[in-house]
This record gives C-alpha cells, sequence and structure tokens, in this order.
C-alpha cells in the first residue's frame, strides 16, 4: 500500500513539474514573440544649419557647411544604432523653409513619419597654456551647442524642441623639455558636437517611439490587400496587424481646433510577403477575420 502511494505520489510531482515547464515554455515564447517584433519607423534629417557668427575656412567651405554635416551624421548614426529606426538624410539648402522640405518629399515620393531638422547654434574653440619653471602644459578645448525640432509628418507639426551643448579638451604637457607637443587637436569638433547630441537624443527617440507604428492600405488586389511596409521596418511573413477605420474628425469650439476620434478596429490581417526597397517597401496581406469597406482611405494599420 505504501509503495503504491509513493508511486502516485511521484505521477503527481511529476504532472505537476511537466505543466510548469509547458507553462514556462509558452510564456518565455509569447515573451520573446512579442520582443522579436520591433516595427521601425522612418526618420528623415535635414542637413543641420550652422548659425554660428564663424566663417572661417576650417568651419565653411564654398561647397559645404562641414561643421552642420558632422552634427547630422553624427545624430543618424546614434539613430540607426539603437535599431529602431530606418534613417534618409537629405541634403538640403540652408534657406530652404520647413513647409518646402515637406512639400519636397512628397513631391519626390518620400514617405517618412518623422522629419528632424537642426542647427548648430554655437560654436568655439580655446587654447590656454600654463608654462613654470620645469613644465609646460597646453590644453585644447571645443564647445558646441545644437537645437533640434522633431515634425510630425503626417501633420506638420513640430511635437519636441529641445537643445544640448557639449564641451570635449585635450591637454599635452612637458617636463624639461621631454613629453608630447600637439598641434591642432581636429577631433575634438566631433567629439564636442557628439557629447550636445548625446543630450537630446533620448527625448528624440522616447517621442519617436511614443506613438504606435503605423501603416495604410494602398490597394485591393483580387481579395489580397497591399499595405505600406515591409521587411525593412520588421514585417515578417505571418505577422498579425489590426486594421481601423479613422474617427471622425470634430471641431472644437473652445480652442477652434480640429479633433480627430480614435479609430475602430474593424479587421485583422496576416502579412504573406513583402517586395520592394527600404524606403517604398510594400506587403500582402490576407484578411483573417474581419471587413474593409472600398473606400481604403478611411483606414490605417497598426500592430498590438
Amino acid at each position: 500500500m505504501r509503495t503504491i502511494k509513493l508511486f502516485h505520489n511521484k505521477v503527481i510531482f511529476l504532472m505537476v513539474t511537466l505543466l510548469v515547464l509547458l507553462l514556462s515554455v509558452a510564456y518565455t515564447e509569447r515573451v520573446l514573440g512579442s520582443e522579436s517584433l520591433v516595427l521601425k519607423k522612418k526618420v528623415a534629417i535635414a542637413r543641420f544649419t550652422n548659425e554660428t557668427k564663424s566663417g572661417n575656412s576650417f568651419l565653411i567651405s564654398k561647397d559645404e557647411d562641414k561643421i552642420g554635416k558632422q552634427a547630422s551624421d553624427i545624430l543618424s548614426t546614434r539613430l540607426v544604432d539603437t535599431d529602431r529606426f530606418i534613417v534618409f538624410e537629405r541634403i538640403d539648402s540652408n534657406k530652404i523653409t520647413t513647409e518646402q522640405l515637406l512639400s519636397n518629399m512628397k513631391e519626390e515620393g518620400i514617405a517618412v513619419d518623422y522629419l528632424i531638422i537642426g542647427s548648430v547654434s554655437e560654436f568655439g574653440r580655446s587654447t590656454s597654456s600654463d608654462t613654470g619653471m620645469f613644465s609646460q602644459k597646453k590644453k585644447q578645448t571645443a564647445f558646441a551647442k545644437v537645437n533640434v525640432r522633431l515634425i510630425e509628418v503626417s501633420t506638420g507639426r513640430i511635437i519636441h524642441a529641445e537643445e544640448g551643448a557639449g564641451e570635449a579638451s585635450s591637454e599635452t604637457k612637458k617636463t624639461m623639455g621631454v613629453g608630447s607637443s600637439a598641434g591642432y587637436d581636429q577631433s575634438l569638433t566631433d567629439k564636442s558636437i557628439s557629447v550636445a547630441i548625446s543630450q537630446v537624443i533620448s527625448n528624440l527617440v522616447e517621442n519617436m517611439s511614443e506613438k504606435p507604428w503605423r501603416s495604410y492600405l494602398l490597394a485591393d488586389d483580387d481579395g489580397e490587400y497591399i499595405i505600406a511596409g515591409g521587411e525593412a521596418q520588421g514585417l515578417r511573413v505571418g505577422t498579425v496587424l489590426y486594421v481601423y477605420k479613422s474617427g471622425r474628425v470634430v471641431d472644437n469650439p473652445q480652442t477652434g481646433a480640429q479633433v480627430i476620434l480614435p479609430g475602430r478596429k474593424v479587421a485583422t490581417v496576416s502579412v504573406i510577403q513583402s517586395f520592394g526597397d527600404e524606403f517604398n517597401e510594400v506587403s500582402f496581406v490576407d484578411v483573417v477575420n474581419g471587413a474593409i469597406g472600398t473606400d481604403l482611405t478611411k483606414y490605417y494599420i497598426e500592430a498590438e
């Protein structure tokens, strides 16, 4: 009787252990699955303008603004490193307006979620030296200040603006004529701008990640639908997405502004294939459940 009871207890223990393992595996797969679906947003960076007073040959050449290019290059690299955005760099005239930028992008068929416009508002360098009886020190310092504006392309609104400042320095020392001597340290320019960009990058990423990834229905192809976006943005065969019917636009009499009411989920779709380059990629999707009307402009797509 005791042997049967021990056997029964072992069976129960094994069953409980197996159940815990199965639940653990299911939970892990669910967590990993949700983490793996990172849908990238498209961001365009306009060339940073140089708003500093300096006009020497180091800062500005006859062909381009070197310090502005350095700032936009550093910002672009930082955003790409997050692996959350597809970054499109634009080379634009310093005198072009935001409205012209948005209009030009629309005419060229460049569809992005956000546009970043920036400027280097301050930049300077200084050299100081300290000479003693037997030693000599030389210190070079570079200082930069950048301003960025984040524009939501769909509305044309500036949704975030920020300023960042950075400083970098290098020092050489000689004692009794022995030691290093340094000429002009070019790297300090990059370093000071990089520190300034570091102060604004976190809030930029947070603001661009705040809203959910969104796509749109482009066409109905014999029962299958074509949507904007593809593998470069993180879509895979089998990715499940949700179709929403856009909410009504109503006027707010207190502010005079228009308010877009929340959309209503009407269908679920699944990706079956993607093609195209990263900035003009599209995907075919099948409707899993629900229904989509004939006027596709009334719908948008999000992932949950």
